[in-house]
C-alpha cells in the first residue's frame, strides 16, 4: 500500500542522512518528492541514489531570499504541496568560549529563521490537510555540553511547531515535530570538532542512549512517513521523539 500516493512532498536538507533516507521512503510510498541542498555535488549524488523520480533543487536553508525562490520554483512545478519536512540544519557543536556572533547568526539563520520564512513563503502552496514536519532534536531536552546554540535553536523550533499548529489548524494544515536522538549520519562528521574532541563527544553521546547504540536514518525516516501520511490525521501540535530512550529514561 502506498501511503503517500498522489502527495507532493518537499524535504529540505535531503542530500544525506535522515533527509536522504526519508526521500527514499517517501518515493517508495508513492509521493512525488523534491529535495534541497546547498552543495551541487551532493545534490547530484542524491539524484543518482534516488533515481529519476526526485526533483533536486539547490537552496541555502539559511538564506531568506532562497526560501522565497524555492517557493516560487515549486509553485511553477506543482499544483500544491502536501508534505513539508524541514530537515536542513547547522549541527555545529563548540565549547562556549569558541563561539562568535557570526557563527551564532549562521546557525540560527539555518535552524530557526530559515524554517519560519520557508513556511511563510510556502503557505499559498500548502494544501488543506497538508502535513508540516519540523525536525527538532533530543538536544532540546537535555544538557549536552558544547551543544548550547544548536540545542537552543531546536528548542525554539519545537516551540514554533506548537504555535504554528494553532495558527494553521483552521486552514487544515497539521504541524508536528520529529526529534531524533543520536543518529549515525554524516552530520556527525560536521560538528566542527577536532579528532580528540570529536571522539570524546561521540563516546559521551553513546553513553547517553539507554538502548546502547545510535539510531539509523531508516528508523527516523519511517517515523517521518507516519507523520506525513493520513495515518497521523489526529496528530497535531505534537513532538514525536525517536531517541533510543535518551530523553525519557
Amino acid at each position: 500500500m502506498h501511503r503517500l500516493a498522489d502527495k507532493f512532498a518537499l524535504i529540505t536538507g535531503g542530500t544525506s542522512g535522515i533527509g536522504l533516507e526519508t526521500a527514499r521512503q517517501f518515493l517508495a510510498e508513492g509521493a512525488t518528492v523534491a529535495i534541497t541542498g546547498r552543495n551541487a555535488d551532493a545534490l547530484a549524488r542524491a539524484a543518482a541514489a534516488l533515481g529519476d523520480g526526485v526533483v533536486c533543487l539547490r537552496s541555502d536553508a539559511g538564506d531568506m531570499a532562497c526560501q522565497r525562490a524555492l517557493a516560487q520554483t515549486l509553485s511553477a512545478l506543482w499544483p500544491r504541496l502536501d508534505v513539508l519536512l524541514i530537515n536542513a540544519a547547522d549541527v555545529t557543536h563548540r565549547p562556549l568560549e569558541a563561539w562568535d556572533e557570526a557563527g551564532w547568526d549562521r546557525l540560527m539563520a539555518t535552524n530557526l529563521k530559515g524554517p519560519f520564512f520557508l513556511v511563510q513563503a510556502l503557505l499559498p502552496l500548502l494544501h488543506a490537510q497538508a502535513s508540516v514536519i519540523l525536525c527538532g532534536s533530543v538536544s532540546a531536552h537535555i544538557g549536552l555540553p558544547q551543544s548550547s546554540p544548536y540545542a537552543a535553536s531546536k528548542a525554539a523550533l519545537l516551540s514554533l511547531s506548537r504555535t504554528l499548529s494553532g495558527e494553521l489548524l483552521a486552514r487544515g494544515i497539521r504541524v508536528n515535530s520529529l526529534s531524533p536522538g543520536p543518529t549515525q549520519t554524516p552530520a556527525l562528521e560536521k560538528l566542527g570538532l577536532d579528532g580528540e574532541a570529536y571522539a570524546a563527544l561521540l563516546a559521551q553521546i553513546r553513553q547517553l542512549v539507554p538502548l546502547g547504540r545510535l539510531g539509523t536514518p531508516l528508523e527516523l525516516a519511517k517515523a517521518a512517513v507516519y507523520l506525513a501520511c493520513d495515518e497521523s490525521a489526529f496528530v497535531v501540535g505534537s513532538e514525536l521523539i525517536v531517541d533510543g530512550g535518551v530523553s525519557g529514561l
